[in-house]
């Protein structure tokens, strides 16, 4: 198998092709924070708890109970939260896909972890491996995240150029650009203390419940530890358009796609710019996989006019289909 070189997958952040001609739905997968107690329930079958106790020999996590009983608190470790939320959506994805084969011009995209079961989805790599790849993600973020006292704050509203410059004079990172007035910062834990102190004119932070700050150099040995599970990944080319965090912009290859994903790690994620490429594509029908909700309530401000399908439930994906999306054929 293939090593992946980590020069070239920071080079890749800044590739500048134009996008290509996207269809007119997408097909969403939520990231960290998305996760909730029970979020498994709804999607239950015979079928599915198979799946789960498969995935759950891949990671060493009990998936069902994890998405089933286990409480708020539990799914707040990152080294759990990752897997599960990759697990749910992959479910979500399998049971939209058992109504019919999805199109081949459905964009897809991830927010964040949410890129490994995007990944999947466009075909680039197994469930199995996402499965695999999101269980050393998290573990290895988790681990990075106890080196140093570290942190992340929502920072809505303000001017984003103004909120962008607080953040980088505190000597903090703009970790996710999200669209709709909401930037989030990371960095260390002093640093984002004194933001929320004197924040940007017109804005509000609000510090979230995670354990370090993601997507920022911090997280160097864990994308050193992603990079050297992905090398032992076999890899396609995706056979839908697949969206990157890195720049919004639809992934040529396989071991593009996984470059970019092992590289974002220290990077910051730009889903404004996917949502953007969305608007330009004029996407009109966006489905969110479980766990549902987060990324609608991005995509309803920035993309007012699409039609949103948060899959909460099973009855989300009925409702779904009666209303005629071509999401399934």
């Amino acid at each position: 198998m293939r090593k992946l070189d980590m020069t070239q997958a920071s080079n890749l952040l800044t590739r500048t092709e134009p996008p290509a001609d996207l269809a007119t739905t997408a097909v969403l997968a939520p990231g960290q924070g998305a996760q909730k107690p029970g979020m498994l329930v709804p999607w239950l079958s015979p079928d599915a708890e198979a799946q789960l106790e498969r995935w759950s020999q891949i990671c060493g996590l009990d998936l069902l109970r994890l998405g089933t009983t286990a409480e708020a608190g539990e799914l707040v470790d990152t080294a759990i939260a990752q897997p599960l939320i990759v697990a749910t959506a992959l479910i979500g994805f399998h049971r939209l896909q058992s109504t019919g084969t999805l199109s081949s011009d459905t964009v897809v995209v991830g927010h964040s972890v949410g890129e490994l079961a995007a990944a999947a989805v466009a075909g680039v790599i197994s469930a199995e491996d996402a499965i695999a790849l999101a269980a050393v993600r998290g573990k290895a973020m988790a681990v990075a995240c106890g080196l140093e006292p570290t942190g992340m704050a929502a920072v809505l509203g303000g001017d984003p150029v103004e909120v962008c410059d607080r953040i980088v004079e505190l000597g903090l990172t703009p970790a996710n650009r999200n669209g709709a007035g909401q930037i989030v910062a990371a960095g260390r834990s002093a640093a984002l203390n004194e933001l929320s102190a004197a924040p940007p004119k017109g804005a509000r932070v609000v510090a979230l419940k995670v354990a370090g700050a993601f997507h920022t150099p911090f997280m160097k040995p864990a994308q050193e530890a992603l990079a050297a599970a992905a090398g032992n990944i076999a890899t396609h080319d995706p056979i839908r358009p697949l969206l990157s965090n890195s720049d919004g912009r639809p992934v040529r290859s396989g071991a593009d796609a996984l470059a970019r994903i092992v590289a974002q790690l220290t990077a910051p994620v730009r889903w404004d710019l996917c949502m953007a490429a969305m608007s330009e594509a004029r996407v009109s029908v966006v489905v969110e996989l479980p766990p549902a909700g987060a990324l609608t309530g991005l995509v309803r401000r920035e993309l007012p006019d699409a039609v949103r399908h948060p899959l909460k439930t099973p009855e989300s994906l009925d409702a779904l289909l009666e209303a005629g999306s071509e999401v399934a054929r």
